[in-house]
């Protein structure tokens, strides 16, 4: 590669990363995409002289990616924390660092729920400020990993800090928040997926991602809680050195400073009652010496640092009775399940945490068997957290175990258990239950961008009766006269402009088509992959999951999705309304494009003369033709160029045709 084509790689991945990052209108696949990764950091590993600050390999928060495994071993060791587990505990710690130092003063902070990272600034020269210059992972305490580009999309890590050391080390917690975990599960359970067990493990798995674009996009927050190294005046007083930190935009733990024991467990017991209110989880309380030249006078052994301790909060358990289950689907068709029980021994709502409780989710059908759960059953009661009520045992089995319906309880549709998974779930996207959800990911930007029609007119054209399913969207303009007199969507001008946008949205390509179908795993990049290669919503509809898996990126999960979809009547009862009603189902031919490959499957190989892979795949794809990755027995041709490789191989073990690139441009202009 030269270095013009160098840097005509560049410009074209900055592109296509501009057009996925910051538009969400992605043009190519994730694997064209990968593809003109690996050629831009195969000739960067050939050339490194070429490399430069604005390559797409180096950028943060676009595609750059940490490499796995890198370690940094710690200037300061990451210790733990040594637990105690009683008050009683507590005051004798902190009697017996009164003992040695009368004039002791104690920092009680919130302990978070989190991972530990340290960041290590330096100054940077000619100025009176830092740069970040290094995140670290704690390891094993000694030796960490660096996580450095991850470090910088997370928005309460400070790039810069404005002060005038050489060299300064902060350590805190990285966290999620109960919103950002909800909305990734929610995210999760449309797609299908596996979901995360706790907002610490997902925080985890995300900070040590490989792309630095899903630790920015999944939310992650920082709480620092020590200052590792610094210079003298700036490290003697704990305290004092968390609020010169938060003075420069840092975020920092709730502390509180303390004199003797009964402070301390006071603003233990006032962390404790802010619990329920905090948008995090924390499980615990910490207790420092704010003198930190004090804190080598008290070692807790190699483990842990010398200086503090945490007191861990008891959970509370109560034993309840279970009165009944309570079913519910959900907005994603997922059956939930509720445990509605009282106190055994009070006969009224549990009291746990200063809260009254009387309902728990029971997760799905095989957490109900395992625990077995029924009416009648007594089970030991506490809160995960202290904010989550879960059920922790049986201690009295009932009569009988709790069994799942068959169909859905909203709409009477067989409902489905999902392969290698608990979940069960209703399919039917015409269920009430789940239908306002539906309607309005239908509509929604990336689908068919229908602007005016959100969430709350939405839910009040179902609750009127209009909307019984999203197909009934373009029947909307029979009611027009009737929908104004109610006043449902506003006057004339606003029910005109939201019913001709409606209409408008008829046009849109059958990509979009397919991604507001609500297919899962089907999103808006894989719909635009399979309708390259099918002329129409109904061809694909036809479409086996053998013929799907052959497709660039369509694994056997998607290919079987798909398939159920199409196969389900009541989806094709609603296929055939969209389609009455005047909705593009056909994909438009490029110009210039013609018929000549279409019914073929051809597989590109090898290094060609003049095309790019990814341009002789959009011109076989133009020209009606299948362009797939793979060479199977529904391989038509293999467009063999230089260094083929296996795929020839395997051509000629089938027999298949090897035609070179002047052949395929001789049968596109033939």
């Amino acid at each position: 590669m030269t270095f013009e084509e160098y840097n005509r790689l560049k410009e074209k991945i900055d592109y296509h990363m501009d057009r996925y990052y910051n538009l969400d209108e992605p043009e190519i696949s994730d694997y064209e995409y990968d593809q003109l990764m690996i050629a831009l950091k195969k000739a960067e590993k050939e050339h490194p002289d070429w490399i430069s600050p604005d390559s797409p390999s180096q950028k943060i928060g676009g595609t750059a990616k940490r490499e796995a495994g890198v370690k940094v071993t710690h200037r300061v060791p990451m210790l733990s924390i040594e637990d105690v587990f009683d008050k009683e505990a507590v005051t004798a710690w902190v009697t017996k660092v009164r003992d040695l130092h009368p004039d002791a003063v104690f920092s009680v902070e919130t302990k978070i729920d989190g991972l530990s990272m340290t960041l290590r600034y330096e100054k940077v020269a000619g100025t009176d400020s830092m740069k970040l210059m290094l995140a670290e992972t704690r390891g094993d305490g000694l030796v960490g990993e660096d996580v450095t580009l991850n470090a910088l999309v997370i928005p309460d890590v400070q790039k810069t800090l404005k002060l005038p050391y050489d060299y300064l080390e902060i350590r805190g917690e990285v966290y999620m928040t109960h919103e950002d975990f909800d909305r990734f599960n929610e995210e999760q359970e449309r797609l299908g997926k596996k979901l995360a067990a706790n907002p610490r493990n997902l925080a985890a798995g995300t900070l040590r991602q490989l792309d630095a674009s899903i630790t920015k996009e999944r939310g992650l927050r920082m709480f620092v809680f020590n200052v590792q190294d610094a210079p003298a005046e700036f490290l003697a007083d704990h305290s004092a050195a968390l609020d010169a930190l938060a003075a420069c935009g840092v975020q920092t733990v709730y502390h509180r400073n303390c004199v003797n024991a009964t402070e301390v467990l006071a603003a233990i017991d006032e962390i404790a009652e802010m619990r329920a209110d905090l948008p995090y989880d924390i499980d615990g309380a910490v207790v420092k010496i704010n003198q930190t030249a004090y804190r080598n006078d008290f070692p807790a052994g190699s483990k842990y640092s010398s200086g503090h301790i945490a007191y861990k909060y008891p959970p509370e358990e109560r034993v309840v009775e279970m009165d009944e289950i309570i079913v519910n689907v959900g907005r994603t068709g997922k059956l939930t399940f509720t445990g509605s029980f009282h106190d055994a021994e009070t006969g009224k709502p549990a009291r746990l945490c200063g809260t009254s409780v009387s309902r728990a989710t029971l997760h799905n059908q095989d957490y109900i068997t395992e625990m077995s759960i029924g009416v009648g059953g007594h089970y030991r009661l506490f809160k995960s957290g202290e904010i989550i009520p879960k059920l922790n045992g049986c201690v009295k089995e009932p009569e009988t175990v709790f069994v799942a319906p068959k169909t859905c309880p909203v709409c009477g549709h067989p409902l489905i258990r999902e392969e290698d998974t608990a979940d069960i779930r209703c399919v039917n996207p015409s269920c009430p239950a789940q239908l306002s959800r539906t309607v309005a990911y239908f509509t929604s930007r990336n689908c068919m961008d229908i602007a005016g029609l959100g969430d709350t007119l939405v839910e009040a054209l179902i609750r009127e009766g209009y909307l019984k399913n999203y197909a009934d969207i373009y029947k909307l303009r029979a009611y027009r006269d009737e929908m104004v007199e109610k006043g449902i969507i506003g006057k004339e001008k606003n029910t005109d402009k939201l019913l001709d946008a409606i209409d408008a949205s008829k046009k849109q390509n059958p990509a979009r088509l397919l991604t507001a179908l609500g297919i899962r795993n089907v999103g808006s990049s894989t719909a635009k992959e399979l309708m390259k290669h099918y002329a129409s919503i109904r061809e694909l509809s036809k479409a086996t999951a053998e013929e799907l898996v052959q497709l660039p990126d369509i694994g056997s999960t998607t290919a079987g999705d798909i398939v159920e979809f199409f196969s389900d009547s009541e989806n094709l009862r609603m296929i055939d309304e969209l389609e009455k009603s005047g909705v593009n189902m056909v994909v438009e031919k490029e110009e210039g494009g013609s018929d000549k490959l279409a019914g073929m499957t051809i597989v590109v190989t090898g290094t060609l003369p003049t095309l790019g892979r990814s341009e002789a795949k959009e011109l076989i794809e133009k020209n009606g033709g299948k362009c797939t990755g793979s060479v199977s027995k529904k391989t038509t041709l293999l467009v063999a160029g230089e260094a083929a490789g296996s795929k020839l191989t395997k051509a000629q073990e089938l027999g298949i045709k090897v035609i070179s690139e002047a052949e395929l441009l001789a049968m596109i202009s033939g």
